[in-house]
């Protein structure tokens, strides 16, 4: 039996998914906010990987000053209010605080990251503005966190900026990729805007680069390049029966959920490929599209899941069930997905090994391959001079971003090879820097 009804309209699908971190009222806030200890040493502050002063904007709205506590945030962080949502506090800032220790609940700082940055979207506060303008131009790639990111930070030392994005939208996996029960579309892009109108630069949507004469184009008009150009589609597994109809990549199909919500058709019975923590939030989402039985199958044990705990306490919460120790051999079934053959494996000094004679068929009508995302090298062989790593990661300078081809630069999931919204915000902000110090020798 399913835990939730298949949601048929919007109301119905906002029901189903529910916001985990919802926003908070005055009340709320003063309450949580005269909880924390304003700790001398923060540690909350170093668990941040943007470093917010998360002690003083959480004083400042103790003390009504709630645009003030924005742009504390907005100074370390662009992604501020999304961050508030989306980021893993449980093991980050939340993690950190010193409640933990007296087994009393950390202060709620991404509610209260979120109260504060919401306020002052929803009025239009003029907080930040491009700096003087210094004659020259960058060309960001992408609009994902660390493309906007960086674009925020070049237009506050004086440079043009232009994006170019792919999609239709902006912000990346914040609106593409993150489960809907962590922020909705509308908060996402209500930032977007906020953002843009506070910098203005000019994002090109639906406008690829993918041919080596777009980018000498480029190379011609800017003064640099950043690459926030994230990852690719899900990694394939060289299955057979991978073709299937209803075998999808998590990826796929969380970006066709966050743009079709309830017009979104899931299986009966779903398996969820892959230990991470987009196989979680796949998992949890086929079980709040009405799915009848959700099976999360690693290949590893429970304990070896990349996931955080939290999220997979989140699936279970929705009627997810995990079974581990398994690989999948072969989709089976004719065109449609019928069942995924698996054989039972061991881990032997860290090392994965199948179980002679263990194999199995669990049936099903929908699998969903959570098993990471693909490097983008195809496109980063255009670049002439720019090295990858083994991984197909960005090879660039940990301090200023800079990759082996001078007028590039990098940030994000193509440098990072895959890390929380947070690590782009911040990295793309040390890496607009390493660009300006870069143009101004």
């Amino acid at each position: 039996m399913a835990e939730f009804s298949t949601p048929t309209t919007e109301q119905e699908f906002a029901e189903n998914f529910a916001q985990l971190k919802p926003l908070m009222n005055r009340t709320e806030a003063l309450f949580e906010s005269s909880r924390c200890l304003f700790c001398f040493d923060a540690p909350c502050i170093k668990a941040c990987p943007s470093g917010i002063d998360i002690p003083q904007f959480i004083r400042q709205i103790n003390s009504g000053n709630d645009t003030g506590a924005a742009r504390t945030i907005y100074e370390a962080n662009y992604f501020g209010n999304a961050c508030g949502k989306v980021c893993p506090t449980e093991v980050l800032c939340e993690g950190a605080c010193v409640y933990n220790l007296q087994e009393v609940k950390p202060i709620e700082i991404g509610r209260l990251q979120s109260y504060a940055t919401t306020k002052v979207i929803a009025s239009g506060k003029k907080l930040f503005g491009p700096g003087a303008a210094n004659g020259k131009s960058v060309a960001v790639i992408g609009a994902g966190p660390a493309g906007i990111s960086a674009a925020c930070e070049l237009r506050a030392l004086g440079y043009e900026v232009d994006v170019f994005e792919a999609k239709a939208q902006p912000s990346g996996l914040t609106v593409y990729g993150v489960a809907p029960y962590k922020i909705t579309n509308e908060e996402t892009l209500a930032e977007m805007d906020y953002l843009q109108a506070q910098f203005g630069y000019h994002t090109h949507f639906n406008s690829p680069i993918n041919s080596r004469e777009e980018l000498i184009e480029l190379e011609n008009k800017y003064d640099a390049i950043f690459l926030g150009i994230g990852l690719g589609k899900t990694n394939a597994l060289g299955l057979p029966g991978e073709d299937k109809i209803n075998c999808t990549g998590a990826v796929e199909f969380i970006a066709e959920l966050r743009q079709q919500h309830h017009k979104i058709v899931v299986g009966r019975k779903v398996i969820v490929l892959g230990g991470g923590n987009t196989a979680m939030d796949a998992a949890s989402e086929s079980a709040r599209l009405g799915a009848e039985r959700v099976l999360l199958a690693y290949r590893r044990g429970k304990e070896e899941m990349g996931a955080y705990e939290f999220e997979y306490d989140l699936a279970k919460g929705v009627g997810v069930s995990g079974v581990f120790n398994v690989a999948p051999l072969e989709i089976v079934g004719d065109d449609y997905v019928a069942g995924v053959r698996f054989i039972r494996t061991e881990t032997i000094d860290g090392r994965v090994s199948e179980i002679a004679g263990s194999e199995f068929v669990e049936p099903c009508d929908m699998v969903i391959k959570a098993t990471g995302q693909a490097k983008q090298t195809q496109f980063l062989s255009l670049i002439p001079g720019l090295e990858v790593d083994g991984k197909g990661r960005i090879v660039a300078n940990a301090h200023t971003g800079q990759t082996t081809n001078p007028k590039y630069f990098a940030s994000g999931d193509a440098w990072n090879g895959g890390a929380e919204v947070v690590n782009a915000a911040a990295e793309a902000k040390l890496t607009a820097r390493g660009i300006h110090a870069y143009l101004s020798k």
